[in-house]
């Protein structure tokens, strides 16, 4: 029997290197769902994220727009030190000096973050502007042309985790590993976007890390968080805030979306409750 047949939605785990079409097109597969019965998905997740990705069936699809202002949970991490044009891995990135933070000083830069926060898109994304996706203006080296976007979000909590060093060569394979992970783009009508950059990125992050510029530190550190936050919030410019708020520069490590729902605030036990979806 077919699992969704009955369902408006269903919650997926998108992989790491997954669009969430072609997860979409997994879930399609997987369970014989024929084209005549419509999927789509709200709340998008990048490429370089993985998680929680809510799938929307049938005539169910025509009410998407009344799932977009879901809440979020998220874990991630903030690689310190490099930053990017894309605010993750998936980027072309570029150094910048940075210490070893102590679990203090992070517990702190969590607990001091505001709670409203206004933070321009990434330049790769799909936020339409004049009638373009964001990433389109970017592609096409037009961004001196438009004002970047910002978005106005709520952030519930966030918490420090913990955090790791990594050297440069387990840092260098790691990306390797993930980008490896991304369906190559044939599609002609997808030339612009260059397969993702792939080729340009990693060969970026190999003459970064294979440097032997004296002043390439040999380990990088490595901070988790989780946050609870509203719709539209983007951990690819969250992360590179909260570095920014110790003085260095950061990208978005890993991301990986925990849940999705509702939160309600429990002001008695100093937390969140989340209605799940």
């Amino acid at each position: 029997m077919l699992p969704y047949m009955h369902s408006r939605h269903v919650t997926i785990t998108k992989e790491l290197g997954e669009t969430p079409l072609q997860a979409l097109s997994r879930v399609r597969d997987r369970y014989y769902l024929p084209t005549t019965i419509p999927l789509a998905y709200a709340g998008r997740l990048d490429p370089m994220a993985s998680g929680k990705l809510l799938v929307l069936v049938g005539d169910e699809c025509k009410k998407q727009a009344s799932y977009h202002s879901l809440d979020k949970e998220y874990k991630f991490e903030i690689l310190f030190g490099v930053r990017s044009d894309s605010g993750d891995i998936l980027g072309i990135p570029s150094l910048a000096k940075a210490k070893q933070y102590t679990g203090k000083e992070l517990r702190a830069l969590a607990h001091s973050t505001p709670k409203t926060l206004t933070l321009p898109y990434p330049t790769f994304s799909s936020k339409t502007v004049r009638g373009k996706p964001l990433f389109l203006w970017t592609l096409e080296n037009r961004l001196g042309e438009i004002e970047i976007p910002e978005a106005t979000t709520r952030i519930y909590a966030l918490d420090y985790i913990n955090s790791k060093s990594i050297t440069r060569e387990v840092l260098l394979r790691t990306i390797h590993e993930r980008i490896a992970l991304l369906t190559t783009v044939t599609e002609e009508s997808k030339k612009l976007g260059a397969d993702f950059r792939r080729k340009e990125i990693l060969s970026a992050w190999d003459i970064l890390l294979s440097s032997q510029n004296e002043l390439l530190p040999q380990s990088f550190q490595i901070a988790q968080f989780s946050c609870i936050c509203s719709s539209g919030t983007y951990i690819r410019s969250l992360a590179p805030y909260l570095a920014q708020k110790l003085g260095t520069s950061g990208l978005a490590y890993s991301i990986d979306r925990a849940q999705i729902g509702r939160y309600f605030p429990l002001p008695l036990i100093g937390g969140v409750w989340l209605k799940k979806y």
